[in-house]
C-alpha cells in the first residue's frame, strides 16, 4: 500500500472528557463553517477539494501542481482532524493546523514517479466499487460510534473494540479519495479496512 494514501490516528482510549461526548457537533461547528467556506474556491460543496484542475493537469501536461497537493492534503488532514474528533477517537479540539496525532500522508508523486496520463478521465468510474462498499463501511462505522459515544459518556474510556473498525473506515475513505478525487495514486485500493 506504499502508493495509497495513509492515514495515521492516535486514538485516545482512558481519561476521556465525557461532558463534550454528545455536544460535539455544535463544538466543531466553527471548524465546519471555516472548511466549507473555501468550498467556494472547489467544484465540490460537501469536502473542499480540487479535482478539476488537476485532472486537467495530469491530462495535458502530465504534472500534478504542487499547489494543489499541498490543498488538497491540507483538506483532508482538517477533514480527517474533525472526524476523530466528531466520532470521539480523541479529545483534542480539531486544529486548522497540523496536528501529528492525526495525520495523512501522501505517496511520493515527485522524484520520477509519474502517475498515468490517461486515469484521471476513468478513475471516477473504476472506484464506483469502492465508493459503494465505503458507504456501507460508513454506515457500521457510524452506528459502532453511536455505541462507542455511550460507553464513552458513561465510563469515561473509549472502547478499544470500536477503534479498529471506526479507524479502518477513516483510513478506507482517505485511500479512495487518494485513488478518485485527489488523483495521488494509480494502484487500486483495497476494500479492506486494515491496509
Amino acid at each position: 500500500m506504499a502508493n495509497n494514501i495513509e492515514t495515521i490516528i492516535e486514538v485516545d482510549f482512558e481519561n476521556r472528557n465525557r461532558a463534550t461526548v454528545f455536544f460535539r457537533g455544535i463544538l466543531v461547528a466553527p471548524v465546519i463553517i471555516f472548511i466549507w467556506s473555501l468550498a467556494s474556491f472547489s467544484e465540490s460543496y460537501i469536502a473542499p477539494l480540487l479535482v478539476a484542475p488537476i485532472v486537467l493537469a495530469l491530462v495535458v501536461r502530465q504534472v500534478y501542481p504542487s499547489y494543489l497537493l499541498s490543498f488538497n492534503h491540507a483538506m483532508l488532514e482538517i477533514q480527517a482532524r474533525v472526524g476523530t474528533y466528531l466520532l470521539c477517537l480523541t479529545d483534542e479540539y480539531p486544529s486548522i493546523e497540523r496536528n501529528p496525532r492525526v495525520a495523512i500522508l501522501f505517496p511520493e508523486i515527485d522524484g520520477g514517479r509519474k502517475l498515468n496520463r490517461w486515469m484521471p478521465l476513468v478513475k471516477w468510474f473504476l472506484a464506483i466499487p469502492l465508493i459503494i462498499v465505503g458507504v456501507i463501511y460508513v454506515f457500521i462505522a457510524l452506528a459502532i460510534s453511536v455505541i462507542a459515544w455511550v460507553v464513552t459518556w458513561s465510563t469515561g474510556k473509549y472502547p478499544q473494540w470500536a477503534a479498529g473498525t471506526v479507524v479502518g473506515t477513516m483510513k478506507y475513505i482517505n485511500r479512495v479519495y487518494g485513488y478518485a478525487f485527489v488523483l495521488v495514486s494509480d494502484e487500486y485500493p483495497s476494500f479492506s479496512l486494515k491496509a
